[in-house]
């Protein structure tokens, strides 16, 4: 069967088929999934390397810190070079980190182990939504990236489910290998399906000089900053949640890890249900009137898990969460579509600067959260409050321009 490649049709008449739907997928959700599989393991593996599950949170705030920093180098790099070698060169680095992971016997070592998964999942990540951005424009891009956060959901969602059970069955190291095979099953389908999205026409200079005057130039361009700063704040939530949610679902409210793991394939569904609401609802109303209304659904769950944060119990938890993961879901897709629309040229920078930011507000809220003096439930609601709030705050501006406005880059 013939690799897929670029036709003479225009990005919005371009159809997303299976095959680039589960690349684009699997892409975006690495990073996700390399984090949540083992959320469940996290007892035994303090256990086995003598160290404290507060000590374990180094595994996670390093991964957001060494992906917030190496998107901005794979955005570069695939702008000039093409997306090919940078998601191939990226899917092998991260398979040898989940390796190193498996076999790692103390904590430095699993934290190095970590942070070489990192910088290989940055790669696959940024260039998800920069390959997006090459084959789609408009509410075809919107659509296109509505339907891959709905598949890619499945990886994040059902994975602590997956890492519990291969952790009782066969210990928490074997999880870091089925994550390494997914890594290589990934790179196998790229290399033989998938042709290069970035033509050579189309490449940027790699001049240090000017990525650092193209990367400066889109972080004061309120085209791209406004939305993807709002996305980046209410993303970086979501991964608060999921390194707050062993301390406050097993330790606080008592659930055991296979608890914990059906309790993240539930809220798969929500995520479902809103990646399929976003494209519709803004094809009627626009991308800006739904991306304000998921950013008041997902202050909402903030809200109300601040409300509950005194006596929570499992239902309010669970109450609130799902408003916020699905304003997430709402905002998401279409908040990135609005930042990544005017620079079809820059698609790789653009989509670098946004992991970017997106990884930075993770690693803030991750560290606000643990050493916030309050409760683990309570610290979290504070996050999740504070950053859907300003995210709100920063929208306002993108929700009132004029879309006839906005000039392609």
């Amino acid at each position: 069967m013939s690799a897929f490649s670029i036709t003479n049709s225009a990005p919005s008449e371009r159809r997303l088929t299976g095959e680039i739907l589960f690349l684009l997928a699997g892409l975006a959700a690495l990073g996700a999934l390399a984090t949540n599989i083992i959320l469940p393991a996290f007892p035994r593996i303090g256990a086995s390397l003598g160290v404290s599950s507060q000590e374990l949170g180094l595994t996670l705030s390093s991964f957001f810190v060494a992906f917030a920093f190496g998107q901005l180098l794979a955005g570069t790099l695939s702008d000039r070079f093409g997306r090919k070698w940078l998601v191939l060169g990226g899917l092998a680095v991260f398979a040898a980190g989940s390796v190193l992971c498996a076999f790692a016997d103390t904590l430095s070592f699993l934290v190095v182990g970590r942070v070489i998964q990192a910088l290989g999942a940055c790669a696959a990540s940024v260039l998800s939504r920069a390959i997006a951005r090459d084959l789609f424009d408009g509410d075809a891009l919107a659509r296109a990236l509505a339907l891959t956060m709905i598949a890619g959901a499945a990886a994040p969602g059902f994975s602590p489910l997956l890492g519990s059970a291969l952790d009782a069955l066969f210990g928490w190291r074997v999880t870091f290998l089925v994550v390494a095979a997914f890594g290589v099953v990934l790179a196998l389908h790229y290399s033989r399906r998938v042709s290069e999205t970035h033509p050579a026409d189309r490449r940027a200079p790699l001049a240090v000089s000017a990525v650092a005057s193209a990367y400066g130039r889109l972080a004061v361009d309120p085209r791209f900053l406004l939305p993807a700063l709002s996305v980046s704040l209410v993303i970086g939530g979501l991964y608060t949640f999921f390194a707050a949610a062993p301390a406050v679902l097993m330790s606080e409210l008592g659930l055991t890890p296979l608890q914990l793991g059906l309790s993240f394939a539930a809220t798969v569904l929500i995520v479902f249900a809103a990646g399929f609401l976003a494209p519709r609802l803004a094809h009627r109303w626009g991308q800006r009137t739904i991306g304000m209304i998921g950013l008041f659904v997902a202050l909402a769950g903030g809200l109300s898990m601040f409300v509950f944060a005194a006596a929570p119990t499992f239902m309010t938890f669970t109450m609130a969460i799902a408003l916020y993961l699905l304003g997430m879901g709402l905002i998401n897709p279409l908040g990135t579509a609005i930042a990544l629309h005017p620079f079809g040229r820059q698609a790789g920078l653009a989509s670098a600067l946004l992991g970017f930011l997106q990884m930075g507000c993770a690693a803030i809220g991750s560290s606000f959260a643990s050493v916030l003096h309050l409760q683990p439930s309570a610290s979290l609601a504070v996050i999740l409050t504070t950053g859907s709030a300003l995210a709100l705050l920063v929208f306002i501006p993108v929700a009132m321009r004029r879309p006839e406005a906005e000039v392609q880059a």
